[in-house]
């Protein structure tokens, strides 16, 4: 059995990614930011009460808490991306200031990355409490210490911090970088989060150019 990975790079980042909807224009939260964000602090605080210290409690509980937490960073994630998107190609305040444009457009970004890491954090192997019990034969993401065990310390596995580099890359990429995919929910996973990056990215960018001409 490997020891449960520490969990304060987890909530760290929850925690940045509670903070986001707060710094968006109200138009793209509906005023329901704080609800979210609430909602996202009120599951960190139950998982920390049912698998304190360590993550390595396997229990019912505690999966539904981190599959919920991870719906709920799904479903903010993709309505502030749809409501950039819209206001990109029919026009909102926000596309009349570069500025202003370039703001919503990293903030945007950014919530991808995360809600992308906590996803294949999440699901890769059964999650950081299964992996904590045993490391399975055929993970969803081959990482390089495993593909090359020379390279790694012995008893390596994949902790948050691999998972947001790995949400990172493949937003800034458009392409696996030196984490590749096994299965096909994370193919389909990681071109998701591809396609989202490039669009919200490419848009943002161009717009932004246009208005400083």
């Amino acid at each position: 059995m490997i020891d449960g990975e520490r969990r304060w790079p987890m909530a760290v980042t929850l925690l940045v990614a509670m903070a986001l909807p707060l710094l968006m224009p109200s138009s793209f939260t509906k005023g329901a930011d704080w609800i979210t964000s609430v909602i996202e602090g009120v599951l960190l605080v139950a998982l920390v009460v049912a698998d304190p210290g360590r993550i390595d409690r396997r229990s019912m509980l505690v999966r539904g808490l981190s599959i919920g937490l991870v719906v709920i960073l799904v479903l903010g994630a993709t309505f502030v991306t749809v409501r950039l998107v819209d206001d990109l190609v029919s026009g909102g305040p926000e596309t009349n200031s570069a500025a202003q444009l370039l703001r919503v457009g990293g903030l945007v970004w950014v919530y991808l990355v995360i809600t992308f890491a906590f996803l294949y954090w999440e699901l890769d192997s059964g999650g950081p409490e299964a992996r904590a019990r045993a490391m399975p034969q055929f993970p969803s993401f081959a990482f390089p210490e495993q593909l090359n065990p020379r390279i790694a310390r012995p008893g390596w596995q994949p902790e948050f911090f691999d998972y947001l580099y790995l949400g990172f890359t493949n937003a800034t990429a458009f392409s696996p970088t030196d984490v590749m995919p096994t299965s096909r929910w994370a193919k389909l996973a990681m071109a998701v989060q591809a396609m989202s990056s490039l669009v919200v990215l490419g848009l943002v960018i161009a717009r932004a150019v246009n208005i400083l001409k």
